[in-house]
């Protein structure tokens, strides 16, 4: 489809609209396929943050929301924010090495370790003693500390990979991310490698990754120019294999296997001590300076009491942007990753638009940028909101809803933490549609989209998104390993676009409820999220 044509239909498919009373809002399937056939275009080039693509992208949305009269919410009375991010990826190889214990063993690259990155510096030289602190698991709440008597100021910490299998699913995602770096920094460490467990090879093995090595992260610059990068200034040294892990226990092998054995079992507590080997680390990262925007826009609440309250509807609109061509086509259009989270924003807008019904509460509509790159524009939103932080009463966030069936239930991750559950729960049953739970706990969905940069903020949170219900499994399965993140995510895949409306449907009277309800929403009592991250 040509530019010309798709942004024609986009917006005839917009204006053919008229007031219709709120509870018998009917989203449109063709608005549904004219907004998702505009954002994955191949003029786009894959709307990868920072590019031209990106921001025809962005000014499409910012034009639909002033279409459908949607308020700018952005800097300087526009629907735009500003992002300023620094992108970073490995440079080259780098080297690293094991020191003691007789001869030095310097570990082979893509074989025995990956390199880390990083936005502190181009150059990384480090040489220190190594400590080795388990999962590198702190938690007062449990009773454990991975770090208990062991001394890592101005040393390397070697942490295993994930966390341990007894954990709670979304628990032991929040304990597997950022949080091991976050520790290791608190205690001094100017490193971090980690290990591959057998659990993690089997997962997501070694050599599957390699072919990833040098994507290119990104994180938001906070005002005096300095890259916002949580767990600094430890640095992220690299991944090793179990063929590199092997190496660095050459000095003791029984003790490796003690320590992965313990790994393994539910509670993951392992042996923890010092080894008597350095690590040497030579690294080199490729940095440059990147400039991308979200587009924000409000419908203005109507209730004077709770007009100054804010639900966030979110959804990322980048993607990946290019790659070598798949049968000669090099272009990742994102069509349901996520140009259908971001048309059913812009669905859910006309319905309220079309009720003549405003909402009671205010409702923030944010298409957000770098998703795909570290959830980096949804952070940089949920730390500068252009709105009250505290005014933030909670997030609904929509990426890769998969619309190639009539699904019949849907999953929103993190329903059962706040009162956000509930609203969910009776808006797709109003539609004769299930809450599922989780279908993919070891996963950890729950940390690994943007409503997640809401939660760290304290925001009740979910992400909603299809079920596997009525063939809903084998079309993700599907999705999963025929198209996603390829360029085979496009229009040409056999789109149900009405099942698109439906999702949208469901959408809005999510958002109507909680900006019309009397409460504002809510962590459930005792959540674990509530209370690590609730003010």
């Amino acid at each position: 489809m040509k530019f010309s044509l798709a942004l024609g239909a986009a917006m005839a498919a917009v204006l053919a609209t008229s007031a219709v009373a709120a509870d018998e809002f009917e989203p449109s399937a063709d608005n549904m396929r004219a907004h998702m056939a505009f954002l994955a275009d191949d003029l786009m080039q894959g709307r990868m943050s920072g590019t031209p693509g990106y921001d025809i992208a962005a000014n499409y949305v910012a034009a639909q929301f002033a279409l459908l009269g949607v308020k700018p919410a952005g800097e300087n009375g526009t629907y735009l924010q500003t992002v300023p991010m620094v992108s970073y990826r490995p440079a080259e190889q780098g080297a690293i090495s094991f020191l003691g214990k007789g001869r030095p063993a310097a570990l082979k690259f893509g074989v025995d370790y990956r390199p880390g990155a990083d936005p502190q510096g181009r150059k990384v030289e480090i040489t220190a003693p190594m400590v080795f602190a388990g999962y590198g698991m702190v938690a007062p709440e449990k009773g454990r500390d991975d770090y208990a008597g062991l001394d890592v100021k101005g040393k390397i910490v070697v942490l295993l990979t994930g966390a341990p299998k007894g954990l709670q699913s979304e628990e032991r995602a929040y304990y597997a991310g950022r949080q091991k770096r976050i520790e290791a920094a608190r205690r001094g460490a100017v490193g971090v490698l980690t290990l591959m467990t057998p659990t993690a090879e089997k997962t997501r093995p070694f050599a599957k990754g390699n072919a990833h090595w040098r994507d290119t992260s990104m994180t938001w610059s906070q005002k005096d120019g300095t890259p916002s990068y949580v767990g600094a200034p430890a640095r992220s040294l690299g991944v090793i294999s179990q063929a590199g892990t092997a190496k660095l226990f050459a000095y003791d092998p029984a003790r490796l296997a003690e320590v992965m054995a313990a790994a393994e079992t539910p509670q993951g507590v392992t042996p923890r001590f010092e080894l008597p080997l350095q690590a040497k680390v030579s690294l080199t990262n490729e940095i440059r300076e990147v400039t991308s925007h979200n587009v924000v826009g409000v419908i203005e609440g109507s209730d004077p009491a709770l007009k100054g309250e804010y639900i966030v509807l979110s959804a990322h609109l980048d993607h990946i942007g290019t790659s070598e061509p798949v049968n000669g086509d090099g272009i990742n259009n994102g069509a349901l990753d996520n140009a259908g989270g971001i048309a059913t924003l812009l669905e859910v807008a006309r319905g309220f638009r079309d009720s003549g019904d405003p909402p009671k509460r205010s409702i923030l509509i944010v298409a957000v940028t770098a998703e795909e790159q570290g959830l980096i524009g949804s952070e940089y939103f949920a730390q500068n909101p252009t709105v009250p932080k505290s005014a933030l009463v909670a997030d609904v966030n929509l990426d890769m809803p998969i619309l190639l069936y009539d699904f019949t239930d849907v999953v929103a991750f993190g329903a059962e933490r706040s009162t956000i559950g509930p609203a969910v729960r009776r808006a797709a049953e109003s539609m004769g549609v299930k809450l599922s739970p989780d279908p993919l706990p070891d996963e950890g969905l729950f940390t690994r989209s943007d409503h997640y940069r809401f939660v760290e903020a304290g925001v009740p949170s979910v992400f909603l998104m299809t079920g596997f219900a009525n063939g809903g499994e084998a079309k993700f399965t599907e999705f999963l390993s025929q198209r996603y993140h390829m360029p085979s995510d496009d229009l040409d895949q056999g789109i149900d676009f009405a099942a698109g409306a439906k999702f949208a449907k469901i959408n809005y009277r999510i958002a109507r409820e909680l900006a019309d309800g009397k409460d504002r929403p809510r962590w459930n009592e005792g959540d674990f999220f509530g209370g690590k991250f609730a003010k």
